[in-house]
């Protein structure tokens, strides 16, 4: 068989990957943070792009990007908006409303500033935690050097919760000190602030607490001691076996120690801060009919550079190589804006898709979501599923009945016989509404729950519905139980 080259003309087709599309795709799936620091990092990055700053309206301004219909036209960033004049500028700032004035003058006479006026603990950068709150303790402690290095080393292998996650013979072995020494530099960290700080588990945090009350010969230190287990199910009656009290007793020792103790006393310390949602669309009822409306507070409105543009108009005196950069980048910029009027589009399209799907949810609620698949929507609106599933992920809507994530409009089908099918969701809705309408002292179990669903015509095993009440977070049966 002999090897020769030959040339062959072939024809096919295939997807190419442009920068614009992944441009697209990119800002497409970004979240309400993402997008932000995308559009300010451009911004920066891109000389032809600029924010408009002129005071008209957004919603009167057809150029906006909350218009979810891009307009037409040769170059329609450059007559819409003024120039920014010197008197744009932000006004100066008076530094003594943010000065530490503590000096020994103070006088009543002088001006009190407003009540909203910000303080200085404003600008701290980093909220105090737990062990900064430690080290502040420790150093009003009388300790040599070598006991307050040891000290320094417990507190800083306490976890979030202020338990301690080593043992003695690895503080021992670490900072080469003797057992003793390692105990009562713990029982030091043990009394300090907040109480119950320093233990080894919840058994021993709660115990610090009533020892720290005066209560470490009480019931309750029994309790919570020798019969953790059993207080974590109120099994009152193997409590009051146990402990030789009777029934009144034991309930009342427990009701005390869930309202006055703290099972993990580390966490009000914590420095984890909580992350607000911000909707990318809202949802409102006006007149009798649903409106949306995309959220643009914090998205700019851009337009192109009118210096860069009137540059190019400048025959002489260019070279051709500042020429072609400047046109390079009032098409990134054209593309940049491009993307995000379709961004907005495609958001608004979706939304506007499931509202016409799940209408009976915004009009009764989550027990009427119907069931909802991405390609449903995406053959609604002529899309493909990726995109929708882009479009859906990390995306959030504010609507009467609360915030929801998208995807949360997306469910499988719960087949019924002779009826519509209901959404997973829809399912869950209705065990959360049993569970919270039961008898308290005598709660649903997980097969009355399935009996009760049997009676309407929806057949779930009692294993789904107890795995439908632990994605909910709702406790078993035993544990909702309440003594009479």
């Amino acid at each position: 068989m002999a090897l020769e080259l030959r040339q062959q003309l072939k024809l096919s087709q295939k997807l190419v990957m442009t920068p614009q599309l992944r441009l697209a795709i990119k800002l497409l799936q970004m979240n309400r943070l993402e997008l932000t620091d995308a559009l300010q990092a451009e911004i920066e990055q891109n000389p032809a792009l600029e924010e408009d700053l002129s005071t008209q309206e957004t919603q009167d301004n057809p150029y906006s990007l909350s218009s979810t219909t891009e307009h037409q036209g040769d170059k329609p960033e450059q007559d819409y908006t003024e120039r920014v004049s010197a008197g744009d500028t932000m006004p100066e700032t008076n530094w003594e409303d943010y000065a530490n004035n503590f000096d020994s003058n103070f006088s009543f006479s002088h001006e009190t500033p407003p009540a909203d006026a910000p303080s200085q603990f404003d600008f701290i950068s980093e909220k105090p935690g737990l062990l900064a709150y430690l080290q502040w303790q420790l150093a009003h402690c009388e300790l040599d050097a070598a006991e307050k290095e040891t000290a320094l080393f417990i507190a800083g292998n306490l976890n979030r919760y202020g338990f301690l996650e080593i043992s003695l013979e690895e503080i021992m072995a670490a900072t080469d000190c003797d057992h003793d020494s390692a105990e009562y530099l713990l029982e030091v960290i043990q009394e300090m602030d907040p109480p119950g700080i320093g233990a080894r588990d919840v058994s021993e945090s709660l115990f610090l607490q009533l020892e720290r009350m005066g209560m470490q010969d009480s019931l309750a230190a029994k309790i919570v001691k020798n019969h953790l287990n059993l207080l974590q199910t109120r099994n009152y009656k193997e409590i009051s076996r146990a402990t030789g009290a009777k029934r009144a007793e034991v309930i009342k020792a427990i009701d005390f120690i869930v309202a006055e103790l703290t099972p993990y006393p580390g966490l009000p310390y914590s420095k984890e801060d909580t992350n607000y949602i911000t909707p990318d669309i809202y949802v409102r009822k006006i007149d009798g009919e649903f409106v949306i409306h995309l959220n643009e507070e914090d998205i700019p409105n851009l337009k192109l550079s009118s210096q860069l543009q009137s540059l190019l108009d400048v025959e002489a005196g260019m070279e051709k190589e500042s020429k072609r950069y400047i046109k390079e980048k009032l098409k990134d910029a054209g593309w940049f804006i491009k993307s995000l009027h379709q961004r907005q589009r495609t958001i608004f399209k979706v939304m506007e898709s499931i509202l016409k799907f799940q209408r009976e949810f915004f009009e009764h609620g989550a027990t009427k979501l119907k069931p909802l698949i991405l390609r449903d929507v995406a053959e609604d609106i002529e899309m493909h599923e990726s995109t929708i599933s882009r479009v859906t992920s990390n995306k959030y809507v504010h609507t009467p009945l609360g915030i929801y994530e998208l995807k949360y409009f997306f469910s499988t089908a719960i087949p019924r016989e002779g009826r519509d099918d209901l959404a997973a969701e829809s399912i869950r809705e209705r065990i959360r509404k049993m569970i919270l309408e039961e008898d308290p002292y005598k709660p649903l179990s997980d097969n009355a729950i399935s009996e009760k669903l049997a009676e309407n015509n929806i057949q779930i095993a009692r294993r789904t519905v107890a795995k439908y009440r632990e994605q909910m977070k709702i406790l078993p049966v035993k544990h909702r139980r309440k003594p009479r």
